[in-house]
């Protein structure tokens, strides 16, 4: 299963060094400074660790703020097509209220049976004087119908002009959202884009590693002999072992590369479930389970919600961890660090 991915772990050395593009973001190097590389290459390794652990969380920064913005978009496109809806109908309510009020003189003053239906004209008509009062009688209903029928149709304006308004408001606010989430996506891409100027700072870390720290970097490690259970849970967490090998890559979500998240999400996706794109979604997703009830297919969150990996079973969880590293199998220890875990079905 897993023999057929792990020749992209030679791929390994190369995509460590994509580690700057987020790596380095706590750590700016100030102009004119000289990069501060360790003295040996444990130091090195160490050195990476920590960067790479600032990469994954302003990864998961990133792409928090990126779903925030997308999702602000969509709340203001709706607005604009409520506004632009609501404005419609308050000109179509407008222009037909004009249009029967101009008619309403005629209609008072219509013909019944080709003489002028007035209360004179109603006298000189009438054949009787039951006839006089069945012809007052049908103008008063006229009036009265129209007058009630001019005032639902300027009830109409005015609620066609209330709504055009709250559509207006609505359009405001939602721009007002989506301005500021552009801002702070883009403010995360500028320091991240910082990073990317200060690879050369991670390339000195990785040349410092030793043959052995490398290979123990990139290796998948043993690979655990696992019976999946039945049902989502159990299909999730087939598909999540079938990519083991597999590097990691800030936002992708598959065939190939994973990001922490996206690994998840895709595996739940296959069980035919539906879970939250980031790691801090998928912290609220389905219900809390305690460390002692954690079984295969549990969502295990670390570091604040900036991490995710797929229990395997009660001591191990699979996951991407960071730039460099392959989809692994690792024991499921450092209770000091999880942040939530989750049962997202059965």
């Amino acid at each position: 299963m897993a023999s057929q991915r792990l020749k992209r772990g030679l791929r390994g050395a190369m995509a460590a060094t994509a580690v700057a593009a987020a790596a380095v973001g706590a750590l700016p190097v100030p102009a004119g400074a000289q990069p501060n590389t360790p003295a040996n290459a444990s130091e090195a390794l160490k050195k990476y660790n920590e960067l790479a652990e600032q990469a994954t969380k302003l990864n998961e920064e990133l792409l928090r703020a990126e779903e925030q913005r997308d999702l602000n978009q969509g709340k203001l496109d709706q607005a604009n097509q409520d506004l632009a809806q609501a404005t419609d109908e308050g000109a179509r309510a407008k222009a037909a209220e004009e249009e029967f009020r101009g008619q309403v003189d005629k209609l008072t003053e219509a013909s019944f049976e080709g003489a002028r239906f007035s209360q004179l004209s109603a006298l000189l008509v009438a054949e009787s004087q039951q006839d006089f009062l069945n012809r007052m009688s049908a103008l008063g209903v006229l009036a009265s119908d129209n007058e009630e029928a001019l005032s639902r149709l300027s009830g109409a304006v005015d609620a066609a002009e209330n709504a055009r308004e709250e559509a207006s408001q609505a359009q405001t606010d939602a721009q007002a959202a989506t301005d500021e989430a552009i801002r702070i996506a883009d403010e995360i891409k500028a320091r991240k884009n910082d990073l990317d100027k200060q690879k050369s700072e991670v390339k000195v870390q990785l040349d410092r590693l030793t043959a052995q720290e490398r290979t123990t970097l990139q290796s998948v490690g043993s690979v655990p002999n696992v019976t999946v259970p039945a049902g989502s849970a159990g299909a999730a967490l087939q598909f999540a072992l079938q990519q083991i090998g597999d590097m990691y890559q800030y936002g992708a979500t598959g065939p190939s590369v994973w990001d922490c998240s996206g690994l998840t999400m895709k595996s739940y996706a296959a069980a035919g479930v539906s879970i939250p794109r980031t790691s801090q979604g998928q912290a609220g997703a389905g219900r809390a389970v305690s460390r002692a009830e954690v079984r295969a297919g549990d969502l295990i969150i670390y570091n604040g919600g900036m991490h995710v990996g797929m229990a395997v079973d009660n001591a191990n969880v699979v996951h991407a961890s960071t730039d460099g590293v392959p989809v692994k199998v690792v024991p499921l220890n450092n209770p000091g660090q999880i942040y939530a875990m989750r049962r997202i079905a059965g």
